[in-house]
């Protein structure tokens, strides 16, 4: 223990770097990723077969590539030069888009028909029913396991270090490869993701408490 609280003394400015990298890196990614999801779950709730069909197909090839090798996807295969945060936080949101899409879909078919049809009858469009029905109410529903997800992405941008993202991963392993203490860094990293992520894990908690009284 006490050969661990020494290196966190002496390397905790650049651990902390590292955090701060990683929590930037997730937000960006799911500022891009979320409202993408929303396009997706829409387009797959669509009546048109073709727009159906091609969304499903995009949403199962997100799903089904590994967030690693969409990491690698974007770092190598985009024909323009981007710094390696930026290429994480696409390769991150792509994703994120994919993932949740599905569950703010399971969201908005929640939604009870009766208030749909509602809708309908006061002669509101099918573009108004949505947009003032059954979006605010289906992402409502979605809210807890969507914050979920977030404590996931915020974990997987640990991966980011393979592309040289200076996160908390990759510091750590910068330190340890010249001080050999391996065990000890990543114990530090360890615990810093876990006070994030507990953290994250109650707001999640005390949020979806407040929300089942209206859902």
């Amino acid at each position: 223990m006490t050969e661990i609280w020494n290196d966190w003394l002496t390397h905790h400015d650049q651990l902390l770097g590292g955090l701060w990298v990683s929590l930037r890196l997730a937000f960006m990614a799911l500022l891009l990723g979320l409202p993408a999801g929303l396009v997706l779950a829409v387009g797959a709730s669509s009546r048109r077969r073709v727009l159906r069909g091609f969304i499903v197909v995009v949403i199962e090839i997100g799903r089904g590539t590994p967030a690693l090798v969409m990491l690698q996807v974007v770092y190598n295969g985009i024909p323009v030069t981007l710094t390696g945060f930026v290429c994480a936080y696409i390769a991150l949101a792509l994703t994120t888009a994919a993932y949740t899409s599905e569950i703010i879909r399971g969201g908005l078919q929640s939604v009870p028909g009766g208030e749909i049809e509602a809708g309908r009858a006061l002669g509101m469009s099918s573009f108004d029913v949505l947009r003032d029905i059954v979006i605010p109410q289906g992402l409502r529903i979605a809210i807890p396991p969507l914050m979920g997800f977030c404590i996931l992405m915020f974990q997987a941008t640990s991966l980011a270090f393979i592309i040289a993202v200076p996160e908390l991963t990759s510091q750590a392993r910068s330190i340890a490869n010249n001080t050999f203490h391996y065990l000890n860094l990543f114990v530090i990293a360890g615990v810093l993701y876990a006070i994030v992520t507990v953290s994250a894990s109650l707001v999640t908690e005390q949020v979806e408490k407040k929300l089942q009284r209206h859902v």
